[in-house]
């Protein structure tokens, strides 16, 4: 809007102005009165949704209703809600026809209570479907919650030995690896090559993941066990996929890791996986 009223010699803010008021109908637009609330688009309505939370201008979180089948482009919103309260997802995504509820067979959504609780009110036939990016997110924050508990153990080991050391007047040296890094350092830079697989790691990345799961032996078992649940995703059979990832759950109960296994109780749910 400001190229254009520079191109003519016009105000900005006056064209603004009486683009919105005269030239763009928003007068009389039909949702005028409750869109700082609520949007609702019925005609976007298809058999596959997904419902998620946004963070909008200053940090507000609203509550988007998409249709997968739009890709993003014309014809994707169904609804746009403030909040993410499950009585107000209700209550907006109620006034949508029953008819047109009911022709809704999937619905994708992370793993809150009141994004699910909103699904199988609003759409009593549809299958919840957990999002790929919420699973992997949840067992990637397991694995960095056991980086995190190791490397304070290294922080606190490093302290005492500091105070030993200046006790008996003498300068504390740490352990250095031969890429440069410290125990605490080598925890506090191995955040990054936990993301990635190991195919994409960087030169460096690959020294520094060989010294880690040498000393941390713990660590390469989780990282490995993130890697198997990642690869299942690109398993494009469903059958084949199910068993493994029921094998994994199993897997993870082994371990014996705490992280893991608090992920699995919201991981091990009734919901089918997407690999979107």
């Amino acid at each position: 809007m400001s190229n254009i009223a520079s191109y003519y010699h016009l105000n900005p803010a006056k064209l603004r102005r009486h683009y919105k008021k005269h030239s763009s109908s928003f007068n009389q637009w039909e949702q005028k009165d409750h869109a700082n609330d609520y949007m609702l688009f019925p005609k976007n309505v298809g058999p596959n949704l997904s419902i998620d939370e946004v963070s909008l201008s200053q940090g507000e979180l609203y509550t988007f209703v998409t249709n997968k089948e739009g890709k993003g482009k014309k014809g994707t919103l169904v609804a746009s809600i403030k909040g993410t309260l499950s009585k107000d997802i209700i209550n907006v995504l109620s006034k949508l026809p029953l008819e047109l509820r009911e022709t809704v067979k999937e619905g994708t959504l992370d793993m809150a209570k009141n994004m699910e609780s909103s699904i199988k009110s609003c759409f009593p036939k549809a299958d919840l479907v957990t999002d790929r990016f919420h699973v992997v997110k949840l067992v990637l924050d397991a694995l960095q919650h056991v980086r995190i508990k190791l490397r304070w153990k290294e922080i606190d080991k490093e302290n005492e030995a500091i105070e030993r050391c200046k006790k008996k007047n003498e300068k504390y040296v740490a352990e250095i690896f031969e890429n440069g890094d410290s125990k605490k350092q080598l925890l506090a830079r191995g955040r990054y090559l936990l993301f990635k697989k190991e195919a994409n790691w960087t030169y460096n990345q690959k020294e520094r993941a060989r010294i880690l799961f040498k000393e941390y032996p713990q660590l390469e078992q989780a990282y490995k066990h993130v890697m198997k649940l990642r690869n299942i995703y690109e398993d494009t059979n469903v059958c084949s996929a199910r068993q493994r990832f029921e094998h994994w759950i199993k897997e993870s109960k082994e371990h014996e890791i705490k992280e893991f296994v608090s992920s699995i109780s919201k991981c091990n749910k009734k919901f089918k996986m997407n690999g979107n």
